[in-house]
């Protein structure tokens, strides 16, 4: 059976990328789940699985070029895996019923139906000369052997010769001697085959069962809209589950899915205020030399989300400092420790342990706002992000249930999703789902800066270098200064949920979790 390969759903809010490398070639044989190509798209480089076995017969894409969902990438011959066993269980099944197969069931066996049809038409019509509809009765391959034991002997040359080709059908070859002699009715048939060859091809198409995404959604209800309602969200690519209706009892109506057709519309594109342009740029090349280069899709993606960020988010920065003096001594002895498997302890695993407690504490900062539906969404998850400088952008890898893992657990994961960050390996799930992000830049310096909300998030954490600094002693009353060591902090926060007061709060609770790390050594 011939089965075409189409590029799958990406993600969310992806729907094309750039195909980097192929990695089969025509006449090879592929398993399952075994990779296609790679394609770098907006967020990464990710490798495209084969949803079938079988022989790749013919490539639809070239490198370097742009693909989009549902594209055509390949032709692949399943029957080149195993066609005995595939196909013998289909006829005993048939003659066991005692019924033929359905026409389109017959049609999709046939890889090369032209020349094999031709010479069972000469067949017939030199035997009995039957009429053109007639003679393309033998045209399946697969027929049961009762029903060929029960035709004429002038037809049993025909027949072996198909029984030949169901063996070697890259071996069949036209007949010129079969043709000529068939006449008229041989050309009668040969039109009539051309005629039905497209429809068959869209048929082996339409059988195909498309490549599914893994996904980790629980299963929706059924949404109440009428079969109008549910054509409409087809044809516009929207998922009638997620709309949510105005009408009575929550029924959708054609409104609510025009709505939420433009809400996705309005994200992927950036969300610019309508009838806003940007700027035009002087001509540069007046006072020298320039260049011009384009954007990366990691760059272009970043920028599009950030834009967006910026003009949906009414930002406001929080800045704070803890006195880490004692955790610094305390991760220094545990990363000492003889013991080779433990992971290295840094700030940002530590950091990560903290903010999923503080999450729970002020449950509004892992929240979102759907102002399309007047609502805030709250996620009884901890799903956090950390950003990860790469050598081709920024990237935010999600580390899932923060608040069930040890630090060392943590440290030991984030180090593994940031080095598969560098080289290119993270997948479009584990750059989704997050409720929170952490961004570290205290490894390269500098003392404060405000970090923008990774937006449908309310809030981010900004960590700085660390400092050491002359803190006055507590509980000393000559007024001697120390040395400490100080973190600074910064908490950027959407101000449509979240109050200036209650950023205080969360950041000060934050700084005295690390302040203290005897608590956290308390903490599962």
């Amino acid at each position: 059976m011939t089965t075409t390969i189409k590029l799958p759903e990406l993600g969310e809010n992806v729907d094309s990328g750039d195909l980097t490398k192929i990695l089969v070639s025509v006449g090879d044989t592929v398993s399952k789940d075994q990779p296609l190509l790679e394609l770098e798209t907006e967020k990464a480089t990710i490798e495209v699985p084969s949803p079938v076995s079988g022989v790749i017969k013919e490539l639809h894409v070239q490198e370097g070029h742009k693909v989009k969902v549902g594209d055509l990438l390949f032709t692949v011959d399943e029957n080149g895996a195993a066609p005995k066993q595939t196909q013998k269980p289909q006829a005993e099944q048939a003659e066991e019923a005692g019924a033929e197969p359905p026409a389109r069931t017959e049609r999709k066996p046939t890889p090369t139906p032209t020349p094999a049809t031709l010479r069972a038409t000469a067949g017939a019509a030199q035997g009995g000369g039957a009429a053109a509809a007639q003679a393309r009765q033998p045209e399946p391959d697969k027929k049961p052997q009762g029903k060929q034991e029960k035709e004429p002997p002038s037809k049993a040359a025909p027949k072996a010769e198909s029984k030949a080709e169901e063996r070697e059908p890259q071996r069949a070859e036209p007949q010129p001697a079969a043709r000529a002699e068939t006449g008229a009715e041989a050309e009668s048939v040969a039109a009539e085959t051309e005629n039905e060859a497209p429809e068959s091809q869209s048929e082996r198409e339409e059988s195909v069962i498309p490549f599914r995404a893994e996904t980790s959604e629980p299963p929706r209800h059924l949404a109440p809209a009428s079969p109008a309602i549910r054509r409409l969200a087809r044809e516009l690519g929207v998922d009638i589950n997620k709309v949510i209706g105005t009408g009575p009892e929550g029924r959708i109506d054609e409104q609510d899915v025009k709505n939420y057709a433009k809400e996705i519309i309005s994200r992927a594109a950036g969300i610019r205020p309508a009838g806003e342009t940007f700027a035009a740029l002087p001509d540069f090349a007046k006072w020298g030399q320039i260049e011009r280069k384009p954007m990366s899709n990691v760059r272009r993606a970043t920028a599009e989300h950030l834009a967006q960020a910026w003009h949906n988010v009414p930002q406001v920065t929080q800045f704070d400092s803890a006195d880490v003096t004692e955790l610094e001594s305390l991760r220094s002895r545990f990363s000492e420790r003889p013991d080779g498997s433990a992971a290295k302890i840094t700030v940002t695993a530590i950091a990560l342990k903290v903010v999923a407690a503080a999450l729970r504490k002020f449950p509004q900062f892992a929240a979102s706002i759907d102002m399309a539906n007047r609502q805030i969404i709250y996620k009884h998850y901890f799903n956090i992000g950390v950003a990860v400088d790469t050598s081709y952008g920024l990237v935010v890898p999600v580390v899932r249930d923060a608040d069930q893992k040890s630090i060392p657990e943590l440290a030991r994961e984030l180090s593994e999703v940031s080095q598969r960050a560098r080289e290119k390996k993270l997948s479009l799930e584990e750059m989704s789902g997050g409720v929170f992000t952490i961004t570290n830049l205290g490894g390269i310096g500098g003392t404060g800066f405000s970090p923008i909300v990774n937006y449908p998030e309310v809030a981010i954490l900004g960590i700085s270098r660390l400092s050491v600094e002359p803190r006055l002693a507590e509980g000393q009353s000559g007024g001697s200064f120390q040395p400490r060591k100080i973190l600074p902090l910064s908490l950027s926060y959407d101000h449509r949920l979240i109050d200036g007061a209650d950023a205080a709060r969360f950041l000060r609770w934050v700084a005295e979790a690390l302040e203290q790390p005897a608590l956290l050594l308390f903490r599962a």
